[in-house]
């Protein structure tokens, strides 16, 4: 995929990122705020669209199976 496609998947999982950060901020929840980090993070380390959309899906489900 061309590098507008991989922008565009940045910017997405960043702004959900986030959302989770500030949830888990203002809910004092850990894995949330860290989920969050993380989709904010990623993006900038992984080069290539299929990998990074798998990361962030992985990331983004983590909050809703791991509670603590």
């Amino acid at each position: 995929m061309d590098g507008e496609t991989s922008l565009l998947w940045m910017v997405l999982f960043g702004a959900i990122g986030m959302g989770y950060f500030a949830y888990g901020r203002k809910q004092k929840r850990t894995i949330p705020l860290l989920s969050g980090i993380g989709l904010m993070v990623y993006p900038y380390f992984i080069s290539g669209t299929f990998a990074m959309i798998a990361v962030g899906a992985i990331l983004l489900a983590i909050p809703y199976f791991i509670r603590i």
